[in-house]
């Protein structure tokens, strides 16, 4: 049990990779904050089997990223419970794809404000709290987008782009406190938010992928695990590409 004794933030927790992350960090023996947008009781009931199946408790806190009082507040419930913050991953986001001159400038911002300005808050957060303890590990969900240069996607891989120099920036900033910082870049995943292409251009990506599939959101959990683990002990400012070989 890799991630035994750690407590973990995870946000977008409710489906998809964020979903996956808690059930293999349940399974590795963290206790966890699954954080979801809004309350839901399959959610609810969700979190409260793992926690069951797997001897770890895992507490659901609610609030929209693109609303810092309301990330501001839940900070405030988990930090209330006076336990070690081990571990956040940023993973929530949200996708976009438009071509340059069709993307409006309330578009960007609120790709942005969900992508990169939420992300950025939380790791403030986190960061003074690890601070204080002397160690932490963050996971910031970034892209293949953020670093291929596709027509189509001005509003997320911008986002993307500068989530990956955040992580590499805190990296630098946070190594002296014991507090390693990384990114995980996935290509296509298999969830909902991956099938928001059209079926063209899902076709033309996987034909792309030596591997000739899509991601498994249980993959991207897997190097979630990896990095947060005493196995990546020395692994700091690094952008794991989880990609199926695309170049």
């Amino acid at each position: 049990m890799h991630l035994r004794e750690k407590n973990a933030v995870i946000t977008g927790a409710n489906r998809g990779i964020g979903r996956a992350i808690v059930e293999k960090f349940a399974k590795e023996g963290a206790c966890i904050w699954a954080c979801a947008r809004k309350y839901s009781e399959p959610f609810e009931k969700d979190m409260s089997k793992l926690s069951e199946q797997y001897g770890v408790w895992i507490r659901p806190v609610y609030f929209d990223l693109r609303i810092e009082k309301e990330i501001n507040d839940g900070w405030k419930q988990i930090i209330s419970e006076k336990k070690t913050i081990d571990i956040l991953v940023n993973n929530a986001g949200i996708a976009s794809g438009s071509l340059l001159t069709m993307t409006s400038m309330d578009t960007l911002k609120e790709v942005f404000e969900v992508n990169f300005f939420s992300q950025v808050r939380m790791i403030q957060v986190a960061a003074r709290k690890m601070m204080r303890q002397k160690s932490g590990c963050i996971i910031n969900m970034t892209s293949v987008g953020g670093m291929e240069h596709r027509p189509g996607y001005l509003a997320y891989g911008s986002s993307k782009a500068a989530l990956i120099w955040v992580t590499r920036m805190a990296a630098k900033e946070l190594g002296c406190y014991g507090i390693r910082v990384n990114g995980i870049a996935p290509a296509m995943v298999d969830t909902d938010m991956g099938h928001f292409r059209k079926e063209t251009e899902m076709q033309k990506i996987i034909a792309d992928t030596p591997l000739r599939r899509l991601i498994r959101p249980s993959e991207v959990a897997d190097a979630a695990v990896f990095l947060a683990s005493e196995n990546a002990s020395f692994i700091t400012g690094e952008i794991l590409r989880v990609d199926g070989g695309r170049v």
